[in-house]
């Protein structure tokens, strides 16, 4: 697969669960009648939440950010997958930290290896 076939197709996996991400902060943002099981257990933050997503979402797609972007994403992620879990719903986050995955794999594998130190050479 040449380089630009793996951008494209790295882009566009990762465009789906950004998508996803973007939606889920405007509706935090605007005061969607949705959210108002979630303003119960989080009050105030749920506005901050919405912001972290778009912050997240911007970092990922910036390419010298990309790595930190992925990792804040993640983390954010796997927080509510958690959440999910113990409330006995079915973990979607899971489905969308995969994807991230799958378009940080494609993109860039050196972040999933490890490191070639000097005396191994």
């Amino acid at each position: 697969m040449t380089t630009k076939t793996k951008n494209v197709v790295s882009i566009v996996v990762g465009a789906i669960p950004s998508a996803m991400l973007l939606m889920s902060a405007f509706m935090k943002l605007s005061d969607n009648p949705k959210m108002e099981g979630l303003k119960q257990g989080f009050g105030s933050y749920v506005t901050v939440f919405g912001i972290m997503e778009i912050l997240f979402v911007i970092l990922f797609f910036i390419p010298k950010t990309q790595k930190i972007g992925f990792l804040l994403i993640c983390s954010y992620l796997g927080g509510a997958m958690s959440i999910e879990l113990s409330h006995g719903m079915p973990p979607m986050s899971a489905v969308f930290i995969a994807l991230f995955w799958i378009s940080v794999f494609i993109k860039d594998r050196s972040m999933f290896l490890p490191a070639k130190s000097e005396t191994s050479k």
